[in-house]
């Protein structure tokens, strides 16, 4: 007899895309909990400050477990992740620099003549309170989320470095334990993916690598019928979020308190302006990340502003129609 939830690992390899093409490793009921497991951004290669990534790591990052196919969900639903916890798997965890890959350095889409940056490793230490220290210079609370957790985009496969409308690696502190993440359904199962787990990580995730953990997480899931959203969002205790991702960063911006705004007016009953007019004085807004293919922002609401419960029994609102 079963003690606990069921424990899904990857059996073959992973997932270095989020798309509808790789046959489910799993099937999960609705209302089901069940334990996913993740190995780190670098496949758990990168364990010494003396190596240089660029020797170890090859030309895929992310590694996602996945996917899984959610029973009951159809393309036009929305498929509802409630993060019940995540747990490390071993007691230390990694950042380093990437050559032409951080927030302050040359890029591939921010090109310039400049050398990389000197490559270079730290290996953090899970002290006995829980938090992280890097040798005696500084200690970092523990605050763990998952930097890449989405759905299988509508055709494409998308690369597990890259955020979008389907979640991906948008690299955003909200998507924690106590949580619940909403996210769109293109597909039969809406093919759901999840990896890159993060210790800590501060905002915009500066040089481009977290605190990078292998982790166990503990979801429980639900579809709602006939309600499509388009974009990612995140209901915590005391916030309603929507992420969006986009380059130029404003444009994620916009993207993330536009649909909070269609969010709140469809569901709360919000005048559209109202809305505008209560986010431009008490809106909250930050950078999950600002070194990926796309950069990801989170539109925050308080829900001391919300007049009252959502008209669906507290779930997700209906989306607006989509938007060319």
């Amino acid at each position: 007899m079963s003690s606990g939830p069921r424990e899904i690992r990857q059996p073959g390899a992973y997932q270095f895309t989020f798309g509808p093409y790789a046959e489910p490793i799993a099937r999960v009921a609705r209302g089901e909990t069940v334990v996913i497991h993740t190995i780190d951004a670098f496949a758990d290669k990168l364990t010494s400050e003396d190596q240089a990534p660029s020797s170890v790591l090859g030309p895929y990052l992310n590694p996602q477990t996945g996917p899984i196919h959610i029973e009951g969900a159809k393309p036009g639903d929305t498929l509802v992740v409630k993060i019940e916890a995540i747990e490390a798997t071993r007691d230390w965890a990694v950042s380093c620099l990437v050559p032409f890959f951080g927030g302050l350095t040359s890029t591939r889409f921010t090109a310039t003549l400049q050398a990389p940056l000197e490559e270079r490793v730290w290996l953090y230490k899970r002290q006995p309170n829980g938090n992280y220290a890097w040798r005696d210079r500084w200690e970092i609370p523990w605050a763990p989320f998952f930097g890449t957790i989405g759905t299988a985009p509508h055709i494409e496969a998308i690369s597990s470095l890259s955020p979008g409308d389907h979640g991906g690696n948008m690299d955003v502190p909200d998507v924690t334990a106590g949580n619940t993440l909403y996210l769109p359904v293109h597909h039969p199962g809406a093919l759901f993916y999840t990896g890159d787990a993060h210790a800590a990580q501060g905002q915009g995730e500066l040089c481009g690598v977290a605190l990078e953990i292998a982790a166990r997480g503990t979801f429980t899931f639900d579809v709602i019928e006939g309600q499509a959203i388009q974009w990612p969002r995140i209901e915590s205790p005391s916030e309603i979020m929507v992420v969006g991702s986009a380059r130029p960063m404003e444009d994620a911006a916009r993207i993330a308190y536009s649909e909070l705004i269609y969010w709140m007016e469809a569901d709360y009953g919000f005048d559209r302006l109202d809305a505008y007019q209560l986010h431009s004085q008490a809106g909250g807004l930050y950078v999950g990340n600002m070194v990926d293919t796309t950069y990801s922002l989170v539109a925050k609401c308080p829900k001391r502003y919300l007049p009252r419960a959502p008209a669906q029994g507290g779930k997700t609102p209906t989306s607006p129609p989509a938007r060319i």
